[in-house]
């Protein structure tokens, strides 16, 4: 059963505060070894989607790169003079808040400015579909841009949280927060050049919680590097994942655990998995569909209504 076998495994992964662990070349090429190439053939997989009751979608930063979002990650992808996993943990939030908060300001200030591309838009539009036909969809995604949301995706599950949260770590109050810019000390603050002088703001002056009487210092609401998954969020995750009769990988790596193990648990119960993705993963051989390409251009015709669906 998907539950015990997906349970064991990530509460392990989450109990040596795994997030952001990749699996390793070994592990990868274990994977590959000994699986059937998918098909490509969307005729089939339209078929399958037609049939489906409890659709699970998978996304990672594959369907926000059409959105003009940066990644942080690979050759170049440098904030000043750091990488993100140099920013985004506790640790570094705890030696220096100020250049923390301007790396999110400025994550924050860009992504106003983004809209979401057609793969989101096609996802928000068959999960509005299909759900007066009965059926359900459901996006677990890694990102935290929060384009799905955007787009109009309902059932939505953030499992690293998101850029427009902040928690208090004084009195753990967790509160939307879409201010521009959150607060005045940030105001044109957070240039990514690495020539820009650092802002140095008093922890008094960057932004604090409104809860009465607290005043103490928020944080982003997401999961750094070195930090456990939330484990009510994967509660919820897994009771989707065990219901699922078709699930979608869309633009992530698969090589960022926990979230890797996913798609092949679902996979290795008979379900059928369709990964979308510029490039084959390190899991695309456990899958049964693999179509490649940019998911803005590949996921529309895969999730347009088919001609059996009827829409009362």
């Amino acid at each position: 059963m998907l539950m015990s076998l997906f349970q064991f495994t990530v509460r392990r992964s989450v109990s040596r505060g795994f997030c952001g662990f990749k699996a390793a070349a070994s592990k990868a090429r274990e994977i590959r070894s000994g699986m059937a190439r998918p098909s490509s053939s969307m005729a089939d997989f339209r078929e399958v989607f037609a049939k489906a009751k409890h659709i699970a979608i998978i996304t990672g930063a594959g369907v926000s790169a059409e959105s003009g979002v940066p990644t942080f990650r690979g050759a170049g992808g440098l904030w000043r003079k750091w990488q993100a996993q140099e920013l985004a943990t506790p640790e570094a939030f705890a030696r220096n808040p100020s250049r923390v908060w301007e790396f999110y300001h400025y994550r924050r200030e860009v992504m106003l400015s983004k809209q979401p591309n057609p793969a989101h838009v096609a996802i928000a539009e068959c999960e509005r579909r299909l759900s007066k036909q009965g059926r359900s969809v459901v996006v677990i995604t890694q990102n935290i841009d929060e384009l799905h949301r955007k787009a109009g995706t309902k059932h939505l599950i953030e499992i690293h949280g998101s850029l427009f949260k902040t928690r208090c770590t004084n009195c753990g109050n967790i509160a939307a927060n879409y201010k521009s810019p959150i607060c005045p000390a940030l105001a044109g603050k957070g240039a990514p050049d690495p020539d820009t002088e650092e802002a140095t703001i008093p922890v008094e002056d960057l932004p604090q919680c409104e809860e009465d009487g607290c005043n103490g210092l928020l944080r982003p609401h997401v999961v750094w590097f070195g930090e456990a998954l939330d484990p009510n969020v994967l509660t919820e995750v897994e009771k989707e994942l065990d219901i699922c009769d078709l699930c979608l990988v869309v633009g992530t790596s698969s090589v960022v655990y926990p979230a890797a193990m996913f798609a092949p648990q679902v996979s290795a119960r008979g379900v059928p998995v369709a990964e979308f993705n510029m490039e084959t993963t390190p899991a695309t051989n456990r899958f049964r569909f693999h179509f490649q390409g940019p998911c803005g251009t590949t996921l529309p015709p895969a999730l347009a209504r088919h001609h059996t669906e009827i829409i009362s």
